[in-house]
């Protein structure tokens, strides 16, 4: 089963997957999809001035080439990439916690202190592929504020079932949940 939808003006079709019994989502990748994450890229900046933030930030690891996209179409130098475990390069890494609904259990997203220590003081953007549940969202904003920085928008590709109705973040396009038979869930 797939779901058809338009976004960033690119027709897809998403595999529904299994997340429990009674919740199947879309699975939105732009892992492999170069087309689709230089459209995204270029209308997600669209949707914030580069005047309203200092730096980028993301989770680990669907929205990597993403922002690595969007720094490349914006010019900007930096980004910064909150990791899932701590990295022998990272120079005293501080934590967060974070639940998602497409990762089984409790995982931590890190940033080395020299990365905390750029991002003190500054305002931060942060970018996600999907925001479902927005766990990711808290745990980035958690992971900005121990930082020092300051979180002044919220973008993601897609919002995905109540997420939609935010008005915190803003998206490119909807994305419902659906039943196990493929429907929408209402």
């Amino acid at each position: 089963m797939t779901y058809s939808m338009e976004v960033a003006g690119l027709k897809r079709e998403l595999p529904i997957c299994k997340v429990t019994d009674g919740l199947y989502i879309g699975a939105f990748i732009c892992f492999g999809d170069a087309e689709l994450t230089v459209a995204c890229a270029r209308d997600l900046l669209k949707l914030v001035p580069a005047d309203e933030y200092d730096y980028m930030l993301t989770a680990e690891a669907k929205s990597i080439p993403l922002i690595h996209e969007m720094a490349r179409q914006s010019g900007a130098a930096k980004y910064f990439i909150a990791r899932k475990g701590p990295k022998a390069y990272m120079p005293d890494p501080i934590h967060v916690e974070d639940q998602s609904i497409t990762t089984a259990g409790t995982q931590r997203l890190y940033l080395g202190r020299d990365d905390a220590d750029l991002i003190r003081g500054k305002r931060i953007l942060l970018v996600d592929d999907v925001i479902s549940t927005g766990g990711s969202l808290l745990a980035m904003e958690a992971l900005v504020k121990l930082a020092g920085g300051t979180v002044t928008g919220k973008i993601a590709v897609l919002a995905e079932g109540d997420a939609q109705k935010r008005e915190d973040i803003r998206f490119l396009a909807p994305l419902p949940l659906f039943n196990a038979d493929g429907s929408v869930k209402g």
